[in-house]
């Protein structure tokens, strides 16, 4: 994790930081320890693919939390789509009883909410 309070890019600078969780197809209890952990790495490889640091994660057996911080211009719901459809794609395929038991490991909504930052009464 980076200490500094505000990040950059070509033409951004920002501090976004956004709290997502998302649920398990029908609140099924399916992440096993086993899957918790190859479900933590496809998170980290997708945030460091898309240059997004995880502040931090919890995972529990029907739903996952998420804190993070991404580049406004990629847009928190594509962050989301990538690690939701890789991380289906890959456990689907490595884990066969996810696939006989669930037709999407996922659903389809999920909760978002920003975080930190000053209040309106500052500005």
């Amino acid at each position: 994790m980076t200490t500094s309070k505000y990040k950059s890019n070509r033409n951004v600078v920002y501090s976004c930081k956004y709290h997502v969780v998302w649920c398990s197809k029908y609140r099924r209890k399916a992440l096993t320890q086993a899957i918790q952990k190859d479900l933590a790495a496809t998170i980290d490889d997708v945030c460091s693919e898309k240059s997004c640091e995880i502040l931090a994660e919890e995972m529990m057996l029907d739903h996952v939390h998420l804190l993070f911080e991404v580049d406004p211009q990629y847009g928190i719901h594509k962050l989301v789509k990538q690690i939701k459809g890789r991380s289906s794609y890959i456990l689907r395929e490595k884990y066969k009883h996810i696939r006989t038991h669930l037709p999407s490991l996922w659903m389809h909504s999920y909760f978002v909410s920003t975080v930190g930052g000053a209040p309106l009464a500052v500005a």
